[in-house]
């Protein structure tokens, strides 16, 4: 059995439990907890050889990265630890709020911030790659 594919489900399960027979207010520090953990696989992967990203890239592609990709991906590593410490503080933030604040900033806002995110990136990519092969 592999640890890696059961652990992100048990987590899930655990944290589900947890919240259960716990006090509701205990659940705000979900997204904290979510957002931090993706915070720090990004993060720490820029002290690697390969980022995580570049780890995905390689496998969509089915190959080598070029130096123009390699780049790009390292540097939106950056970018995406950038965005994700961003949105553990202000999970952090709306625990202090209004549970209505609070949900609609992490049940809400910071998704739509992160489909805008992807959106954007994929728009830079696209122009950047024709500017790379003209």
């Amino acid at each position: 059995m592999n640890l890696k594919k059961i652990f992100p489900s048990t987590f899930t399960l655990l944290i589900i439990l947890l919240f259960h027979i716990s006090r509701i207010e205990f659940l705000k520090l979900y997204p904290i907890l979510a957002n931090l953990f993706i915070f720090l696989l990004f993060f720490s992967s820029l002290f690697r050889k390969e980022t995580i990203i570049q780890k995905i890239a390689k496998q969509c592609e089915r190959k080598e990265l070029d130096e123009f990709t390699k780049n790009y991906t390292r540097k939106l590593t950056y970018v995406w630890s950038c965005f994700l410490a961003v949105n553990v503080f202000f999970a952090f933030i709306t625990t202090f709020m209004s549970d209505e604040i609070w949900m609609l900033y992490n049940g809400f806002i910071s998704y739509v911030l992160i489909g805008i995110f992807f959106l954007v990136e994929y728009i830079v990519r696209i122009i950047l790659r024709k500017r790379d092969k003209v």
